[in-house]
């Protein structure tokens, strides 16, 4: 999966660099923070609503959608998912022993 998730990062920043005509991803980039952040908002909702009243089919459908969402903010906040991994790494260290 982490390399599906790099190779969908990585079209998501070619598209920002380079933008395509009709492209879905452009589309949303040129919404800015607001619109990203508010279709991830609706993604989550989904999310909710399938993980409580539909199969697992729609549940990961919907899944996709809102990792996809997410990825988007990310290149506009301009946070990699290299920086999410390490920030994981670093909440799952052991303590440090005094």
């Amino acid at each position: 999966m982490a390399d599906m998730l790099n190779q969908l990062e990585a079209i998501i920043r070619d598209r920002q660099r380079s933008p395509r005509e009709g492209s879905y991803t452009n589309r949303l980039l040129q919404g800015g923070v607001p619109a990203i952040a508010q279709k991830v908002g609706e993604e989550a909702v989904e999310v909710v609503i399938a993980a409580l009243a539909q199969d697992q089919n729609e549940q990961v459908d919907e899944l996709a959608d809102l990792l996809y969402h997410t990825l988007v903010l990310m290149r506009v906040l301009d946070i990699s998912l290299d920086d999410v991994r390490a920030r994981l790494r670093q909440r799952h260290q052991p303590p440090e022993e005094t």
